[in-house]
């Protein structure tokens, strides 16, 4: 690839964290499902019930995300004044990086990329910045935005909002056509390719079975089998980026 075509580079990377860059699923997610119903256990409780059994809270917990599409949105409607301790009390673990599964070479694959870095994360910011860290890829990103700052006129509006992306392209005084947004959720995916950003779909990381049951159900209910039309490019792994950089230009 020549050293002209990078230096003319002006696309913008919009990455997603959790199953896109490292396996939450894996073992991050159960842990981050355990806390949330605790934490439901706790705070949600009815009819003078010391608290809500795990089994209701979990129930609980699937149903806000199925309804507002983040547990956080659901706790907020409820239980706004708690929205931040519950997304601390969501994110803490004992021990992250023993929790932590991902491929190797993904500092040399940000070293490689040319273009701006920003990472966009519905995960809480001390979290994601943890596991930047952990990852060994923290330095390579202008921007790091996690769901405590994607707020509009005061309301959490988490990805897949219309009305956040609008604010993000303001703020990166970009246009929609200049950004490619690399992600693991195709709802996601498929609003930011309505509004004219380029898509890329990572699957490395997608196992129904495992997710079905944690903070963040696979959201089409099943695995895509093709690529479906708002998908630019699919592909395993993040790290074969560098491999498609003509499509994007």
């Amino acid at each position: 690839m020549s050293e002209t075509f990078l230096m003319e580079w002006v696309m913008i990377w919009l990455f997603d964290l959790d199953n896109t860059l490292h396996n939450a699923s894996l073992a991050i997610f159960p842990e981050i499902s355990a806390n949330m119903n605790a934490f439901l256990s706790v705070y949600m409780k009815k009819n003078g019930d010391v608290r809500l059994s795990t089994e209701a809270a979990n129930q609980l917990r699937i149903e806000y995300w199925k309804r507002f599409g983040a547990t956080l949105l659901g706790i907020s409607k409820v239980l706004d004044q708690r929205a931040r301790d519950f997304l601390e009390a969501a994110h803490r673990f004992y021990d992250l990086k023993s929790l932590l599964s991902a491929e190797r070479g993904l500092p040399v694959l940000f070293r490689k990329l040319p273009g701006r870095k920003v990472l966009l994360t519905n995960s809480a910011y001390r979290y994601s910045a943890d596991i930047l860290k952990l990852l060994g890829v923290h330095q390579f990103f202008e921007k790091h935005i996690a769901i405590e700052s994607m707020r509009v006129f005061g309301k959490f509006e988490p990805k897949p909002s219309g009305k956040f992306f609008r604010k993000l392209l303001a703020m990166l005084k970009v246009r929609p056509e200049d950004c490619v947004l690399v992600e693991d959720n195709i709802h996601i995916l498929k609003k930011a390719k309505a509004m004219g950003m380029k898509t890329v779909l990572v699957t490395r990381y997608l196992d129904r079975g495992r997710f079905s049951q944690h903070s963040y159900p696979y959201p089409s209910g099943k695995r895509q089998a093709g690529r479906p039309a708002f998908i630019d490019l699919k592909m395993t792994s993040v790290r074969r980026l560098t491999h498609y950089l003509e499509r994007f230009c």
